[in-house]
């Protein structure tokens, strides 16, 4: 059912203040960028997002009211509209505001719409919304691997905006981090080789400093470093133009190997393995060499970024060891240190798995802890984190997507049924959101669904919510776009945690060759989480969207989606047949099976070939522009390429992280998973003839060699997005 908009936008304007804590009143951290910059900040954001109307806009800040945290106002008359708001941040998320509900466009991390009138219209009266938490937190830890390593300023100068645009007020920034540990630990007897040689290249850098792996694939050199701290840098001042708190790495006790060696007296505990790779050592937090070296990270992370009031630790992530270090003291020592450098500061902590521990939450000033919650909306048994974690305060958080795969889907019925509910309990310490796929841009439909929670009050009628999304999505009412996304309301957006997972399920075309395949990951849904057959009619009303709609990328990347994941839903199907023909021994069938198991792939191919984010060979381009020389491009492209397949080294993807990144990308569903499948059909056809057992492959020389040249990769797109979406359905609908 559509929700009116006067209905809609009356709910809004009653919206409660919500008691809290914000950035200071003048719209920037405290260590904020000039006021200068911040005057101009959203309506340069304004100009880039909407070229042909910002000089229509007005941006104005005020400061909020004591305790009343962040709010905007959108007023104005038809060409001239005035938005005004707490921090430039915040007028751009009444902006938003202001396209969605007003004038019917749409500007998301994946596709737009903003087919606008020559003149803006005026809303029908002012448009009053008050964030009912202090945090909005966004980006994974793993995002700077996931999403893109090699990314340039113009990617970030968008993505900056477009979190502003979606409410966010505090962005993980793990770009450049590399430059801090480089620099801090010469003062600790190592020599510039000697580091770069720990360090690992970008794409893998995150899982180092989450403490979890060092020193793959190659060393790093000395100008990516520095080029990577640059533009960690811009980065950092672009947010706090905004008004916005970059959340840096502290420092927990990461150190290169033989420190003790160079520095005699200091205490480290061994951390072992971690899926295949060496862990790094943990410095004891309670020695005064740990107080030494922290002091020397945050001096040398102020100079490279300028400093901060948020900064992201995990201690003992993923299987980490204590050893003998009681936990409560490690994590005293640790906010020590962050405070004597950082008085007032807030440790920001991933809840993931079991952790944080009581004894870490226990043991510190609760009101400078934020846990930003992996698992909200994952685990039926979490149903109250306050007792969890003592009444420290945190975030509402969701991660739907793991490794950057193409899986459309998020368990958005537990957003609606749990964020209110929790919220307003009483003694409820839940003190924002934190949006945290592993990779970002992707789901854009969950991505705005997610961001709205911060900014509203009330119970979440999904239904209203889909329908009012279609229409700003395309830029009009359309009964088959309407239906398109009730559909995905009601299958891939309509999951719950009820089988304790939060993404969808990936593809099998993905998979190493397995005729009892079940997931492409390791640790990935090994079933359907919806019914594939209720999902296909999306693609059939989709196509039928109005022929006037059909132009913006908004719709184009949702039709890319929708069809690209009934082809992959699809692969589920026909996998078990071909495992029957297998076992029976019926060579015509299996024939006739493994060749459709082909031209899907084929036909897949081409489908994700038509869209620029789905081509494996931008993203190696993307690797490569950062390097020197041939020889660094090469390395650095490996290392790409790397952690989309294999991962790691043999030992890694032998331990399960093999295929862990795997995604439905034009080069890669037709290189190597195509290379894969082919080969194994071939031999189970050959053993089949041959009335013998099949031979083992060795996957890992195979795709290790592919990795090394992967043939020519296109950079740009090829084909119309709806001509094969068309012959997608064509072939959907016949088979």
């Amino acid at each position: 059912m559509h929700l009116h908009r006067r209905t809609f936008l009356t709910g809004l304007a009653g919206t409660a203040a919500v008691a809290c804590s914000g950035t200071p009143a003048d719209g920037a951290p405290a260590d904020g960028a000039p006021a200068t910059r911040r005057a101009v900040a959203a309506a340069d954001a304004a100009r880039r997002l909407l070229p042909r109307h910002w000089k229509q806009l007005t941006f104005r800040t005020v400061p909020p009211k004591p305790g009343a945290g962040d709010s905007f106002q959108v007023t104005g008359e038809r060409g001239r509209i005035t938005v005004t708001g707490t921090t430039p941040a915040t007028q751009l998320t009444g902006l938003r505001h202001y396209l969605k509900h007003t004038a019917h466009a749409n500007i998301t991390w994946a596709g737009s719409q903003t087919d606008l009138p020559r003149q803006l219209p005026a809303p029908a009266w002012p448009l009053t919304v008050r964030a009912n938490t202090p945090h909005r937190f966004v980006l994974n830890d793993t995002n700077d691997g996931y999403t893109g390593a090699y990314h340039g300023w113009d990617y970030w100068e968008r993505e900056i905006d477009v979190l502003a645009l979606h409410g966010y007020n505090e962005v993980l920034v793990y770009v450049g981090a590399d430059a801090v540990y480089h620099r801090a630990f010469q003062e600790f007897g190592y020599g510039d080789e000697e580091l770069r040689a720990w360090i690992p290249a970008p794409a893998h850098q995150p899982w180092w400093l989450l403490q979890n792996m060092s020193s793959f694939p190659h060393p790093v050199s000395r100008q990516l470093v520095d080029a990577r701290a640059r533009l960690g840098r811009r980065i950092c001042d672009r947010l706090r133009e905004l008004g916005m708190t970059p959340v840096l790495p502290g420092y927990f006790g990461t150190v290169p190997p033989g420190f003790e060696t160079k520095n005699p007296g200091s205490r480290t505990v061994p951390q072992g393995n971690w899926l295949g790779f060496a862990r790094p050592d943990w410095l004891d937090p309670r020695t005064g060499h740990f107080a030494r070296v922290a002091a020397a990270f945050y001096r040398a992370q102020d100079e490279l970024f300028g400093p901060s009031t948020m900064y992201k630790m995990d201690l003992l992530h993923e299987g980490g060891k204590p050893g003998d270090v009681p936990v409560a003291e490690a994590a005293r020592s640790v906010e020590k240190a962050l405070r004597t450098a950082h008085p007032g500061a807030t440790w920001v902590i991933l809840g993931w798995q079991r952790n944080p521990p009581k004894a870490i939450t226990d043991a510190v000033d609760k009101k400078r802890m934020l846990v930003v919650d992996g698992i909200s909306d994952r685990f039926p048994h979490i149903t109250d984190r306050e007792a969890d974690w003592g009444s420290t305060p945190y975030a509402f958080g969701s991660i739907w997507n793991f490794g950057g795969h193409t899986t459309l889907g998020a368990n958005t019925p537990e957003w609606a049924a749990r964020f209110e509910k929790w919220r307003t309990k009483e003694g409820s310490t839940l003190s924002g959101i934190a949006l945290m796929p592993e990779a970002a841009d992707n789901n854009p439909a969950a991505f705005e669904l997610f961001s709205e929670l911060a900014w509203r009050v009330g119970d979440l009628d999904l239904e209203a919510w889909f329908a009012e999304w279609a229409t700003a999505r395309y830029g009009a009412a359309d009964p088959h776009a309407a239906a398109a996304w009730d559909v995905l309301r009601r299958t891939a957006y309509g999951t719950t945690r009820a089988d304790k997972w939060a993404e969808g399920a990936d593809g099998l075309f993905g998979a190493r060759p397995d005729l009892a395949a079940r997931s492409a990951a390791s640790w990935s849904p090994k079933k359907m989480r919806y019914e594939p057959s209720e999902f296909e009619p999306a693609l059939a009303e989709l196509l039928a969207v109005r022929r006037d709609l059909r132009d913006s990328t908004a719709y184009r990347r949702d039709l890319l989606d929708v069809a690209r994941q009934a082809l992959s839903n699809r692969g589920r199907v026909l996998l078990p047949r071909v495992k029957e023909a297998y076992d029976a021994k019926d060579t015509a069938r299996f024939d006739r099976l493994t060749r459709d198991w082909l031209e899907l792939m084929d036909l897949l191919d081409r489908l994700v070939a038509t869209d620029s984010r789905h081509l494996l060979g931008r993203w190696v381009a993307d690797a490569r522009a950062w390097g020197a020389d041939a020889r660094e491009r090469d390395q650095l492209a490996y290392d790409q390429l790397s952690l989309l397949t294999v991962w790691g080294n043999r030992s890694g993807a032998d331990a399960g992280l093999r295929d862990y990144a795997n995604r439905e990308w034009a080069g890669l569903v037709g290189g190597l998973y195509r290379l894969r499948w082919e080969r194994y059909f071939k031999e189970l056809r050959a053993a089949l003839a041959e009335a013998r057992e099949p031979r083992k492959i060795d996957w890992f020389a195979l795709e290790d060699a592919w990795l090394r040249d992967p043939g020519r990769l296109a950079t740009r797109p090829a084909g119309d997005t709806y001509r094969v979406a068309e012959r997608v359905h064509a072939r959907l609908t016949t088979s």
